[in-house]
């Protein structure tokens, strides 16, 4: 396709890119005589929908969507999907080996958007913040103490892109790092004096886990009933990866029970979450899946989407460890 690839339709499907005015002229400039199609829904499209969308364009630009067998069965003509945002749970990847079309993608693009929520949700479980400034507001003066994140013992559960921008504030605050993953990082853990540890040592010892891995048939239900039984009744959940990693079921349960100090998350199995209960818990936060949200992150994730349509090096169907690279 070479490095200049001619498109005859270019389809956006990502809503978060189509509502960026600066994205939009960029890419319009990088493929001046090409049409695009922008989705102006305000929402990640799916089904028919999203067959309708695409059909009739060579290349698309996709962030929350789901690309399946069915989709590229129906839309033959695509010949091409740059991923705007890291995460790759979304495509089947067979399926797209099977149909012949190119997957680009950069890794790690908004690390230091999600790095920056996650150090943000441990201070706050830390020192009850969200609680806190809810009783407050009711009137409540309240002062329960709370602990130092340098001088917790911070469980990093992968160890990619994210999970080291992670690791690497906690040490600079002070705390202790302890890290498992499925690669190994031995120069990265010496550089930064981080311990590699299995993953049930990582959860009896961690005053606080953090969760970095993708989604897939491996980390769906990662931590359930069993996992969350290892950790200390003080311990913190932090979940800034992807939803389905953690039995949100299972979680409610150790909150309600006591057995676990509190959690936080940005995302969930269902978006947006339905189970009201677990997010009114007093030790629980929830966001509305904004890690990779700020201004930063939109647009060097928009712009190596923009990259990855005229890169064919950015292709990945063929490394497949690459998606363990969050």
């Amino acid at each position: 396709m070479g490095s200049h690839p001619r498109y005859t339709s270019i389809a956006v499907a990502s809503h978060s890119f189509a509502r960026n005015a600066a994205l939009r002229r960029e890419l319009a400039a990088r493929f001046p005589n090409v049409p695009i199609r922008f989705n102006e829904t305000g929402r990640p499209l799916a089904g028919a929908d999203l067959i309708t969308f695409l059909h009739g364009h060579d290349a698309a630009i996709t962030g929350l969507e789901v690309l399946n067998d069915d989709l590229f069965r129906e839309v033959p003509e695509l010949r091409v999907v740059s991923k705007y945002g890291v995460g790759l749970d979304m495509i089947d990847l067979d399926a797209a080996r099977r149909h012949g079309v190119s997957i680009r993608w950069t890794p790690g693009v908004n690390r230091q958007a999600v790095a920056e929520l996650t150090i943000c949700f441990m201070i706050a479980l830390c020192r009850s913040v969200v609680p806190l400034a809810r009783e407050i507001g009711e009137g409540r003066w309240d002062h329960p103490g709370g602990r130092q994140l340098s001088s917790s013992v911070v469980g990093v559960i992968g160890c990619g892109h994210v999970g080291q921008e992670v690791a690497r504030l906690c040490r600079a605050f002070g705390a202790t790092v302890i890290a498992n993953d499925i690669r190994r990082y031995d120069d990265f853990y010496r550089a930064h004096g981080i311990e590699a540890v299995a993953l049930d040592s990582l959860l009896a010892s961690a005053d606080i886990v953090t969760l970095h891995v993708p989604l897939d048939a491996s980390t769906r239900g990662l931590i359930g009933s069993r996992a969350l039984g290892l950790m200390k009744r003080s311990a913190f959940l932090v979940n800034t990866a992807r939803g389905g990693i953690v039995d949100e079921a299972a979680l409610k349960h150790a909150l309600d029970e006591k057995t676990l100090g509190g959690a936080a998350f940005d995302v969930f199995d269902n978006e947006p979450p339905e189970d009201r209960d677990l997010l009114r818990l007093p030790t629980f936060i929830g966001t509305p899946h904004i890690g990779g949200g700020t201004a930063e992150a939109v647009f060097a994730m928009g712009r190596a989407a923009i990259v990855g349509l005229a890169d064919p090096s950015r292709q990945i169907i063929d490394t497949p460890e690459s998606p363990r690279r969050l």
